[in-house]
């Protein structure tokens, strides 16, 4: 294609992203940075539709975009604008300051994006896959009834009730304790794996049988905490927009936990992704994300689920400016966190 059909397809989306509204030729050949004739730009049109990024939904309508054309308007042909201080100061009050805890910085975040977009928030945390184990306890509390409590480092604590056959003496409990504490202790939530856990349960059932069911529990704890934590804030947006089928909506919010995986991709940047075609199932819809960071680290993702007629240039930035935002926050040191401005990852 020549340059001219790129910047009539891009003037096609913009408009139909701005009205909702079958696009038409007319109305392009109207705007001032096209400066061809409607006849011309209605060859260009029906070029592009053979070419499979525009589509005419009735026969005497315009013409609107599809999956194929927002994907090309999202990767080569978009340009984003800069936040004004004015969206920068509204966004940081919206976020919180320093002393924010970061729980609560997130929530923050995710209730802005709705406010400002309209549209529903989604939230994946991963932070306690990337924190260690600072402390195991075992503490008895009935008749043969043990709690374990297992904290990490990020302050997450996790707790499970476990029956054993028989009380344990005073020997038998710090036996375990030292035992947990010595192979646990600093170990990172990613590196307990099953095959290291069976290990743990040998040895110590090698010293008593009874004493395993604590080492599961301990097991069923850490896969708790390798689990992602995904939450959806504002699905009413979605239930009220006119675009979405609301049944696929009902099915999206009770199957939601489906988006772990999607969002536990590996990328830089701003990745957006359409509902539909193996990806989520909501058709005609589509879902901007971002990583967020700690010290460097990928420690969880923000972003949107709308329609797929949102405003991108106005949502991406809003989305660019506060995971980076959240990553400087939630550093420690004075570590500079890379802002991807403009990493446009390719829908997988």
């Amino acid at each position: 294609m020549n340059d001219r059909k790129l910047k009539v397809l891009a003037a096609v989306v913009d408009e139909y992203i701005r009205t909702g509204e079958p696009v038409g030729s007319k109305a392009i050949s109207n705007l001032s940075h096209i400066k061809v004739s409607a006849a011309t730009i209605r060859n260009d049109m029906a070029v592009l539709e053979q070419l499979g990024y525009l589509e005419q939904p009735h026969t005497s309508a315009g013409r609107i975009p599809t999956y194929s054309g927002y994907r090309l308007y999202i990767d080569e042909l978009m340009t984003l604008p800069e936040l004004t201080d004015e969206e920068k100061q509204r966004l940081d009050e919206l976020l919180g300051g320093n002393d924010t805890p970061e729980e609560l910085l997130i929530q923050n975040a995710a209730a802005a994006l709705t406010e400002l977009t309209q549209c529903a928030a989604v939230v994946s945390n991963s932070a306690p896959r990337f924190s260690v184990i600072s402390k195991v306890e075992v503490i008895p509390t009935g008749k043969r009834l043990y709690v374990i409590l297992l904290i990490t480092s990020n302050g997450s604590i996790k707790n499970k009730a476990c029956r054993l056959e028989f009380d344990l003496s005073h020997e038998q409990l710090d036996f375990f304790t030292h035992y947990i504490d010595e192979n646990l202790s600093g170990i990172s939530v990613d590196e307990l794996s099953e095959k290291m856990l069976d290990q743990m349960i040998t040895a110590v059932s090698a010293y008593m049988v009874s004493l395993s069911p604590l080492v599961k529990g301990i097991c069923e704890l850490s896969a708790d905490l390798r689990q992602q934590e995904l939450t959806v804030s504002g699905s009413e947006k979605l239930l009220s927009c006119e675009e979405l089928d609301k049944m696929e909506v009902v099915r999206f919010i009770e199957h939601k936990h489906e988006l772990t995986d999607l969002l536990e991709d590996s990328f830089s940047g701003i990745q957006v992704k359409f509902g539909a075609g193996g990806n989520f199932a909501i058709g005609n819809s589509s879902m901007i994300v971002s990583k967020y960071r700690k010290k460097g680290k990928e420690v969880g993702s923000l972003g949107i689920i709308g329609p797929m007629r949102v405003d991108y240039k106005r949502i991406i930035p809003y989305i660019e400016y506060l995971t980076h935002k959240i990553s400087d926050l939630m550093s420690d040191d004075e570590e500079i966190v890379t802002n991807p401005y403009n990493d446009m990852s390719p829908d997988l």
